[in-house]
């Protein structure tokens, strides 16, 4: 049989933004139709946020305790393997379409590197054969200019909308400059068919990487439009800070240049949070029609029965919950991401209740290729689970990180350089309860079953402090035992 891996990582969707996990309204038919012939994983968290942090741990196999990759920019040490490195070792050209967010040890390269000047770099292992960020925009829009659009002397601009669109002082679904066939994410999808198409007959090894949802909330025309804004509903809005952290954040986006919105997402009427989550929404139908591109060419070629497909996003996004918009914190929009895996071996619809971690993606992969997985890494395959095994004992409950030090550098009064290192945090989520812990202050807690929009904090509550108690414990366990450990199963002498 044919090896053949297509792994797809969208940006910053959420878990509940999908047919398949229930949401009433919004249409992705290529990916609900994935999910009803294969393993839905309904309980996948990321590890960690934002973008770099998040890429980092999903192909790394480590917590970010460990790779320390834990803002965007910072490196990525050099002394880690991944799953592009162990792939190619095993003899196949894992090829890249779109980014990784990996910015290079600054030990390994010289002072005038092009590659210190930038966190999107390329993780080690891949063949980059399409570049897509918001720092790299040049192979689209060269495209562009080829296609007679006039392109904006700044590239990030092309994010804006024309003047017919209306007012630039409020938030607009008018449509962006470019037609659907000539987005960003077509772009991207038309590399990767070329690719798939000129590889048919050979094994081979593509990470698709689709910078949609990640705003900007711009969208070319259908998908500006597709969804009703009057219907969409708003979000929990409360803006009352339940830490300092979430006042930082909301400080943030007060920012009228936040993700080229032209406009203080934290000022936004309620029309126009309405209106930002329909564009949301037709971005994500944008993306699933290009995957179904990709889908259709695969079937077509012959390919999709030889094909491991896994499908997932690295981090969530907020939507305007609690006031905030992007990703970061302890709340479960920022963590709970979808999670797709079709094994052409084992196609029959599963749905998985067990807690799923990023951790865990790098080892099913190189367990479908029948490769090694490194004793260093953390997670675990989830292949079993695909092929209808009872897996026990398993995780009941996941481990979370963030390193907010780079949401303080963004603040208006940023913190001394000290002080970044106590903005961290820790987080166990089970079923029941949400135990937030942080360095040098009060913890968090949330119950989960009664409490899910995580609006209340138990920990200040005298009757929970044996709860408290219980979860912290459970997060000292957890670390303890996925401490570095690459060399602690040998013995010398």
């Amino acid at each position: 049989m044919a090896r053949k891996v297509l792994f797809i990582s969208v940006d910053q969707m959420r878990a509940d933004y999908a047919g398949f996990a229930g949401h009433p309204t919004i249409r992705i038919p290529t990916l609900d139709a994935l999910a009803a012939n294969a393993t839905v994983f309904r309980k996948h968290f990321t590890n960690t946020t934002p973008c770099g942090p998040a890429r980092a741990t999903m192909l790394t196999g480590l917590y970010p305790m460990t790779h320390r990759s834990v803002t965007n920019g910072t490196p990525l040490d050099a002394r880690f393997t991944n799953l592009a490195l162990e792939a190619r070792q095993a003899g196949f050209d894992p090829v890249l379409f779109g980014y990784t967010d990996s910015s290079v040890d600054p030990r390994t390269v010289p002072p005038d590197d092009p590659r210190l000047t930038t966190y999107e770099g390329v993780l080690p292992g891949f063949r980059h054969l399409a570049n897509l960020n918001l720092e790299g925009l040049d192979q689209w829009l060269a495209w562009l200019e080829q296609l007679g659009y006039d392109v904006p002397d700044r590239p990030l601009d092309i994010y804006t909308h024309p003047a017919t669109a209306g007012p630039l002082d409020a938030f607009s679904t008018g449509p962006a400059r470019y037609e659907a066939g000539h987005s960003d994410m077509a772009f991207i999808a038309n590399q990767a068919i070329d690719y798939i198409q000129d590889n048919a007959d050979t094994d081979w090894f593509a990470h698709l990487v689709f910078l949609k949802p990640h705003p900007p909330l711009i969208a070319p025309a259908p998908y500006n439009t597709m969804y009703d804004w009057r219907h969409v509903p708003l979000p929990n809005t409360d803006r009352t800070p339940v830490h300092p952290l979430v006042a930082v954040w909301q400080q943030i986006i007060d920012s009228p240049d936040y993700f080229q919105s032209q406009v203080s997402m934290a000022s936004l009427s309620d029309d126009e949070i309405r209106q930002a989550r329909s564009i949301y929404m037709g971005l994500i139908s944008e993306v699933d029609d290009q995957i179904g591109r990709v889908f259709a060419t695969l079937k077509e070629t012959g390919q999709w029965d030889d094909t491991l497909v896994v499908f997932t996003s690295d981090h969530g996004e907020e939507l305007g919950e609690h006031g905030l918009w992007g990703k970061g914190g302890f709340y479960d929009g920022s963590y709970r991401v979808p999670l797709i895996i079709r094994d052409p071996r084992h196609p029959e619809p599963r749905q998985i209740d067990h807690f799923t971690e990023h951790v865990d993606l790098a080892p099913t992969i190189l367990n479908w290729l029948d490769l090694s997985i490194p004793y260093a890494w953390d997670g675990m395959s989830l292949l079993p689970f695909v092929h209808g095994e009872i897996v026990e004992p398993w995780r009941d409950g996941v481990f979370l990180e963030f390193d907010w030090r780079l949401v303080n550098r963004q603040s208006p009064t940023p913190p001394g350089a000290r002080d970044v290192d106590r903005h961290q945090l820790c987080i166990w989520r089970d079923d029941r309860f949400k135990y937030v812990h942080f360095t040098g202050q009060s913890p968090l807690l949330f119950d989960m079953a009664g409490d899910p929009n995580e609006t209340v904090n138990l920990a200040e509550d005298a009757d929970h402090a044996q709860t408290c108690a219980h979860y912290l414990s459970t997060l000292l366990t957890h670390r303890m035992s996925h401490a570095a450990h690459e060399l602690t199963h040998l013995q010398l002498g």
